[in-house]
């Protein structure tokens, strides 16, 4: 009876469908995941090596992005601000900006020049008056180039004429006479001096208008053929805008331009007209001195000459 249970448990063992313990680790090692070691390092070194062909990409991206950046920025200038008011304008928009800016030019040019020019002299002109009637012509001489200024200037040259013709013996009325056409002629070159670049003024204030108006007159030509051309199409409104809008922007620059170059001229040639004044005030001061003068060399001559004829 044992020897029949001894058999029957030999033979149970030896059944196909019992499991195997010894052969049974092996399929848990493999169920616990892939072996870790020197197999698993050539799908790691193949990640790694896939890494740098994502990254080549991104310099690229980078690149479209910052071109896209670019031309944002550019199409925004132009067509924002002042150069998108330029360029929608019209091709007259541009002989404006360059009239503007030879304006401008002018402008600061002639400001400096004649604040520079000291034609307030009333000490000087006072000196020198003394100076005349002490008889020291030479002194006054000295005095008016030693001064900088149109009024000195002026008054130098007339005194260079009054010790000229003292010294060739010439009569009261040639002295004066001598006098009168040195100042005359050293004010016009003065004069002419200051009123350098003032015709560009002038032409600027009348031909900034002119040429805003003839941008108006385009615009509207523009705004009648594209009504003619989208008719049915939009509104006559919508078609004209264009059109409009660059008959206004030539007319609100030419305006900007003509405008500040008609006031600028006007300054310029007032106070050109107001420095002619005190020329002229200075001249008139000098020739009384000078015939002053010489009424007394004359008078003192007749007073000093009498006894000896009495005698």
């Amino acid at each position: 009876m044992w020897l029949l249970f001894l058999t029957l448990i030999m033979g149970q063992q030896d059944l196909p469908g019992t499991p195997d313990p010894v052969a049974a680790p092996p399929v848990a090692a493999a169920a616990e995941g892939p072996p870790k070691g020197p197999a698993a390092a050539p799908k790691e070194a193949t990640a790694k090596t896939a890494e740098p062909a994502k990254g080549e990409t991104a310099p690229a991206a980078a690149s479209e992005k910052s071109a896209e950046t670019t031309d944002k920025w550019l199409n925004d200038m132009l067509h924002t601000g002042a150069m998108g008011y330029m360029i929608d304008g019209g091709i007259f928009m541009w002989p404006l900006l360059v009239l503007g800016v030879l304006a401008l030019g002018v402008i600061i040019e002639r400001f400096r020049a004649l604040m520079m020019l000291n034609t307030r002299a009333e000490a000087l002109r006072t000196r020198v008056r003394e100076l005349l009637e002490a008889d020291k012509i030479e002194d006054a001489l000295n005095l008016c180039d030693r001064e900088q200024g149109p009024v000195p200037a002026i008054l130098a040259a007339g005194l260079r004429k009054y010790l000229l013709a003292r010294r060739l013996g010439y009569d009261a009325a040639k002295i004066e006479e001598q006098v009168v056409k040195g100042m005359d002629d050293y004010s016009i070159h003065i004069v002419a001096a200051m009123e350098r670049h003032l015709p560009i003024l002038a032409t600027v204030s009348s031909a900034a208008p002119m040429i805003g108006f003839l941008g108006t007159v385009q615009g509207m030509v523009q705004s009648f053929a594209d009504i003619v051309a989208k008719m049915g199409e939009m509104n006559i409104v919508q078609a004209a805008a264009d059109g409009i809008k660059v008959s206004l922007l030539t007319t609100v620059l030419g305006l900007i331009v003509g405008i500040p170059a008609f006031i600028a001229f006007n300054y310029f040639t007032s106070a050109i007209n107001q420095f002619v004044l005190d020329v002229e005030e200075s001249a008139s001061e000098l020739i009384e001195s000078v015939t002053m003068q010489l009424a007394f060399a004359e008078r003192t001559d007749a007073t000093v000459s009498s006894p000896t004829t009495t005698g």
